[in-house]
């Protein structure tokens, strides 16, 4: 069973995830372990963002069971998910 991840820079993270802080932490959790569950931030604080990261998910063919969006940038959620979808897998879950 794999992990669920959490990518924020200031959120408290919560129960039953695990934190990425920033884009290179959450690529290496992405790289380095069974993701079930990715919960987006977009706005991290730093020059990669959420978006960076579902481009690196739709490069490297590196796929979540499931993505969700917590960011409050709604230009952001947006943006991440029409990526998402375009190119997702029919087994992962994108949500709304």
């Amino acid at each position: 069973m794999g992990i669920k991840l959490f990518l924020d820079d200031m959120r408290t993270c919560p129960d039953g995830y695990v934190l990425a802080r920033n884009y290179d932490e959450c690529i290496l959790m992405l790289t380095a372990c069974e993701v079930e569950v990715l919960s987006l931030d977009h706005d991290l604080g730093a020059a990669r963002t959420g978006y960076d990261v579902a481009k690196w998910i739709v490069e490297k063919n590196r796929w979540p069971k499931q993505i969700c969006f917590h960011t409050s940038n709604p230009v952001g959620r947006r943006n991440m998910q029409q990526l998402l979808q375009r190119y997702a897998p029919p087994y992962v879950a994108i949500d709304r």
